[in-house]
C-alpha cells in the first residue's frame, strides 16, 4: 500500500512539474502577443494617418482634373502644340498702305547729291534728238530728273601703318605711336597676320550682335562681299576683344542709364555655345545696354541698377523685378495681351464681366495718358482718381469671389501691383508700356 502511494505522489509531481512549465510557456506567449498586438495596433494608426492623406491628395487630384477637363472643354478644338505658331487671322490684317483717300506717303528726297550724269537721246543727222527704237525724230521735248539711291559695292582696303615703339622709363613700358582709325595692338610687338580693321570689326559685331548671323554665315558674308578671309574661331576672337576694349565706356552707359527718370529692362532667352543663357535689356532716352547672363533672377536686375537706383523701372510682370527697391510701372501692353490671348483660349474669359472692364480700363489709362497735355489739371487728376477707384474695385473682387479661374488670378495680379499700373499718369517722364525694350 505505501509503494502504491508513493507512486501516485510521483506521478503527481512530475504532472504538476509539466503543468507548471507549460504554464510558464503560455505566460511567455502572452507576453509577446501583447507585444504584438501593441505594434499591431501601431501600424494600424499610421496606415490610417497614410490612408487619410492619401484621400486628401486624391481629393485635390480630383479637383485639378475636373478643373483641366472644364478647361479643356472651353478651349477651342485643334489646338497646335506649343512649339507651333498659330495662324494670324485675315480678319485682323490690315492692307498695306495708307487707307483709300489719304495723301500717298512716299520715300524722303535725299538732301545731297553726289554724282549728276547725263543721259541723252540717240540723234538723227540733223542732230536733232531721235527716237532710241525707230530713230524717227521727237518733238515737245522735256527734261526730267531721276533720283536714285544705291550703295558703293564692298571692296577690301589694305593699310599699313608705319609706327614708332620705344621704353618710357616714366611709364615704365613700351609704347607706340598710333593713329585714330588703326585697331589697338600690344606695343611694340610685330604681328605676323593681318589685323581687321575698326569697320570690318564693328561690322562683325553688328552682324553677329545685333542680326545674330552666325559665325559661318559671318564668314561667308565677308568673303563674298569685300573678298576678306577670316574664320568663324577669329571672328568670334576679334568679338571679345572688341568688349575687352570697350568696357570702360559699357561701364559708363550703365552709369548714364541708372542716373535717369526712367529705366525700361527686359529679358529674353539667348544660346552661347550651345547652353541657355538670358539676354536682359537696359535702356533710358539716351542709352541701351545689353547684358547676357546664365540666370535670370533677381540678383542680375539688381546688379544692372546698381544700389543706388532712384528712378522708375519700367517692365513686364516678372517676379525678378520685383525685389527692386524702387517706383515701378508695369508694361500695359503685355497685360493687354494676355487678355486678349487668354479670352482666345477661354472663350468664357472673353465673355466675363472681368475681361471686359478690364481690357476698358487699360485702353482709357493709356488714352487718358495721351490727353493728359491738353487736359486741365484737375479734370485729369479727377479721372486718374476715378480709374484707380475701378481698378481696386476689380481687384478686390464680389463677394464669392469672380467665377471664372482666369479671373481670379488676374485679380490677384491687380492686388499685388497695386499702384505700379497708373504711376505713368502721374509721372511725365514714365511710359506706360515697355515697348521700348522690346
Amino acid at each position: 500500500m505505501e509503494g502504491c502511494g508513493y507512486t501516485r505522489l510521483e506521478d503527481a509531481t512530475r504532472r504538476l512539474v509539466a503543468l507548471t512549465e507549460r504554464n510558464r510557456i503560455l505566460e511567455d506567449q502572452l507576453v509577446a502577443a501583447r507585444a504584438a498586438f501593441q505594434q499591431a495596433q501601431l501600424r494600424i494608426g499610421q496606415l490610417e494617418q497614410q490612408l487619410a492623406n492619401a484621400a486628401s491628395k486624391a481629393a485635390q487630384v480630383t479637383a485639378q482634373l475636373t478643373e483641366l477637363k472644364e478647361s479643356i472643354r472651353e478651349a477651342p478644338a485643334n489646338v497646335p502644340p506649343a512649339f507651333v505658331k498659330a495662324n494670324v487671322s485675315k480678319e485682323d490684317r490690315h492692307p498695306p498702305g495708307r487707307k483709300p483717300g489719304h495723301k500717298p506717303e512716299h520715300r524722303r528726297m535725299p538732301s545731297k547729291i553726289d554724282e549728276h550724269v547725263d543721259v541723252p537721246l540717240p540723234e538723227d543727222r540733223l542732230g536733232k534728238p531721235s527716237c532710241p527704237q525707230c530713230r524717227c525724230q521727237l518733238q515737245k521735248i522735256e527734261k526730267h530728273r531721276r533720283i536714285v539711291e544705291d550703295i558703293v559695292p564692298a571692296k577690301k582696303i589694305v593699310t599699313c601703318y608705319h609706327t614708332i615703339s620705344g621704353y618710357c622709363p616714366g611709364c615704365r613700358k613700351r609704347v607706340e605711336s598710333k593713329e585714330n582709325n588703326q585697331p589697338p595692338a600690344p606695343a611694340g610687338v610685330d604681328i605676323h597676320q593681318p589685323q581687321l580693321g575698326l569697320n570690318a570689326l564693328t561690322t562683325a559685331a553688328l552682324l553677329r550682335m545685333r542680326y545674330r548671323l552666325p559665325y559661318r554665315q559671318i564668314e561667308q558674308l565677308f568673303c563674298d562681299l569685300p573678298g576678306m578671309t577670316i574664320s568663324p574661331g577669329g571672328i568670334a576672337k576679334q568679338i571679345q576683344r572688341m568688349a575687352r576694349w570697350l568696357q570702360g565706356q559699357y561701364d559708363r552707359l550703365k552709369v548714364l542709364i541708372r542716373a535717369s527718370p526712367s529705366v525700361h529692362m527686359d529679358e529674353t532667352s539667348w544660346r552661347v555655345d550651345g547652353q541657355n543663357h538670358w539676354l536682359w535689356t537696359m535702356l533710358s532716352d539716351q542709352a541701351t545696354v545689353y547684358h547676357v547672363d546664365k540666370s535670370r533672377g533677381q540678383k542680375v536686375t539688381g546688379m544692372l541698377l546698381g544700389e543706388q537706383f532712384s528712378g522708375t523701372l519700367v517692365s513686364d510682370f516678372y517676379s525678378g523685378y520685383a525685389k527692386v527697391d524702387c517706383p515701378k510701372q508695369k508694361c500695359l501692353v503685355h497685360l493687354l495681351r494676355e487678355i486678349k490671348e487668354t479670352g482666345a483660349q477661354h472663350p468664357a474669359f472673353k465673355d466675363s464681366v472681368f475681361g471686359r472692364r478690364l481690357k476698358r480700363l487699360v485702353h482709357q489709362m493709356l488714352l487718358l495718358k495721351e490727353k493728359k497735355s491738353r487736359t486741365v489739371e484737375q479734370v485729369f487728376e479727377a479721372k486718374l482718381r476715378k480709374l484707380e477707384r475701378r481698378l481696386l474695385e476689380l481687384a478686390r473682387e464680389p463677394a464669392g469671389g469672380w467665377p471664372d479661374t482666369h479671373a481670379r488670378r488676374l485679380a490677384k495680379r491687380l492686388r499685388g501691383h497695386e499702384g505700379e499700373l497708373t504711376l505713368f499718369l502721374r509721372d511725365d517722364a514714365v511710359e506706360g508700356t515697355n515697348n521700348a525694350a522690346e
